[in-house]
């Protein structure tokens, strides 16, 4: 059954990055064939084609390597300045100059007789935004939309009173070994909470007849029992069951008066000899649905996390880089690849992250809705960033030529014709090549240095 939930889990995240990529596709459609551009191809993914249709004079399929998809539109760069469509002169013999050269020259082979309407660049600068624009905004409107769904129908986690046991230590570790010792053997001593029965998922109702309201109650009320016999009530599939432990002496972190752990001056941990359980607890928490009225805020702060995000991005590569070429544990926060992504929702399918999303199937079917939501957020604000090849380097070259155009016709010259976006190319090979090493490092490190949730 767990393999099936893996399974099951992953293929939803796969099919749902497929959607959402086609969907992101479908917004530069759209308006490019309203507008009456020709666009001979529409592809979800890249490399080898594994399935292709052709419906009029466009080509529909799907590539074997699902990391994207394009919308191939004729006209995407204009003829030189003085140059007749369709033609092509050398203007240097450098090497980035033959590369748009090339470029330019590939882009108007496509272009035939009867096409001057229906090409990209003779479009007026609202309809190439709108062109443009399209792909992102459609990412928006479906982050949106899951967000909605998911706040509303299933909800947030809110803190209840009460303590749950979000895993229990199988054997007694000294300290000294800790950082050594990955497996329980038969030379080290059980846990009291193990040895109990005490299981991941209980909710503790009382110790010794104290009532356990919150997770410091539970320290407060095991540490003062060293070798003492003490009654644990707990709540496990709807039934209570009493259970007895004998906690042990350990040396423990000193807890604080505010619950937080007491350091010294020189900010290490102060410790105590007393007893211990073996048990990490926590807040009881249930999902409750929010009024629609909290959507636009958490929109909101959902676009401004990511964009922060996006902005840390080379930072935190240095640290993903460090991970893979050392001992070093990666960050948590770092970016993942699609590959992190799956692995992620297969470790929500197995169970793996019930702590954080909840053990209920609705809860996990949930927590893969919100994957897909942030992954629509992030590519949205992804796509905006002003640089060829993304969206927003072609929005950029638009808002570039409106600017040109009201200049020359407020000083009474001529229109200065569209933008040659074809001369950004050698910038757009150098982010192309700079995000595909990028994607190369944060698969390899999704392969061989996972993010660690649990």
């Amino acid at each position: 059954m767990t393999i099936l939930a893996v399974i099951g889990a992953v293929l939803l995240m796969v099919l749902g990055v497929a959607f959402s990529i086609g969907w992101h596709e479908l917004g530069h459609f759209l308006p490019a064939k309203r507008f009456g551009v020709r666009v001979p191809q529409f592809m979800i993914g890249f490399g080898p084609t594994i399935w292709s249709r052709r419906r009029g004079e466009t080509q529909y399929g799907i590539k074997a390597i699902p990391l994207g998809g394009y919308v191939r539109m004729i006209g995407m760069f204009p003829p030189r300045a003085g140059d007749a469509p369709g033609t092509i002169r050398a203007t240097s013999t450098g090497r980035f100059s033959q590369l748009v050269d090339e470029a330019r020259s590939t882009s108007l082979e496509e272009v035939q007789p009867g096409d001057e309407d229906r090409v990209f660049y003779n479009l007026s600068v609202p309809r190439k935004l709108a062109i443009m624009l399209g792909g992102p905004t459609m990412n928006l409107i479906l982050g949106i939309v899951l967000l909605t769904f998911s706040l509303t129908v299933h909800g947030v986690q809110e803190v209840r009173p009460g303590v749950v046991v979000n895993g229990v230590y199988e054997c007694v570790v000294p300290a000294s070994d800790a950082s050594r010792t990955a497996d329980c053997t038969s030379g080290l001593t059980k846990t009291p909470a193990y040895v109990a029965g005490i299981k991941p998922g209980d909710r503790v109702v009382s110790i010794n007849g104290v009532a356990m309201t919150a997770t410091a109650d539970v320290g407060a009320a095991i540490r003062p029992r060293v070798a003492q016999s003490t009654t644990i009530v707990v709540e496990r599939d709807g039934q209570q069951l009493t259970l007895t432990a004998t906690p042990i002496r350990n040396t423990l972190a000193e807890i604080g008066d505010d619950g937080q752990a007491v350091r010294n001056a020189d900010g290490s941990l102060r410790t105590v000899e007393a007893g211990f359980l073996g048990i990490m607890s926590g807040p009881v928490t249930a999902y409750v649905p929010q009024p629609i009225s909290a959507v636009p805020s958490a929109v909101w702060d959902t676009l401004g996390n990511t964009a922060h995000g996006i902005v840390a991005v080379p930072e935190k590569l240095v640290g993903v880089w460090g991970a893979v070429t050392s001992d070093a544990e990666r960050p948590i926060d770092s970016p993942m690849s699609v590959v992190g992504v799956g692995r992620v929702a297969g470790e929500i399918g197995a169970g793996q992250l019930d702590w954080l999303v909840g053990g209920d199937t609705q809860d996990k079917v949930f927590a893969l809705i919100g994957l897909l939501a942030m992954l629509n957020f992030m590519l949205f604000v992804f796509n905006l960033v002003p640089l060829l090849p993304l969206d927003g380097g072609h929005v950029a070259g638009a808002l570039w030529e409106g600017v040109k155009r009201r200049w020359a016709r407020l000083r009474g010259h001529p229109d200065p014709g569209p933008v040659d976006v074809a001369r950004a190319l050698p910038l757009a090979y150098a982010v192309s090549i700079a995000l595909l090493a990028m994607s190369a490092l944060l698969i390899y490190a999704d392969i061989v240095k996972p993010i660690k949730l649990g």
